[in-house]
């Protein structure tokens, strides 16, 4: 198996698993959804967790894994506004939740930049 091979199940793994999470436990997905969005946070967690599940099926199937990688990053930026909303509801929470939810932030740029090399091989 190549690198490029492993590095795109990798990326469809952090997918997949995200997006079990997402039905498994959806509270902490309910909580960052942006409260600008319509409908309730729910069915935006349930959208974001089938749509992580469907671009990591897509990354798997070598025949789809360009417009899956293309879709991991376009997932990665769309989802960045629900980081900027956990990072500032966190702002006052104690020195490790902050940790976690300003580290987030500049994640999503390596996250992009993963799923974009994925389509380009």
């Amino acid at each position: 198996m190549s690198n490029a091979d492993r590095s795109a199940l990798a990326l469809a793994g952090l997918l997949a698993a995200s997006g079990v999470l997402h039905f498994a436990r959806p509270r902490p997905f309910d909580a960052i959804v942006p409260r600008s969005l319509p409908g309730r946070p729910r069915t935006w967690t349930r959208l974001s967790g089938a749509a992580e599940l469907a671009v990591a099926a897509a990354i798997v199937n070598p025949g789809t894994r360009r417009l899956g990688g293309l879709a991991a990053a376009g997932l990665f930026a769309c989802v960045f506004p629900a980081n900027v909303k956990m990072a500032a509801d966190w702002r006052h929470a104690s020195p490790a939740r902050r940790a976690i939810a300003y580290g987030r932030l500049p994640l999503q740029v390596p996250l992009v930049l993963w799923g974009l090399r994925v389509a380009r091989r």
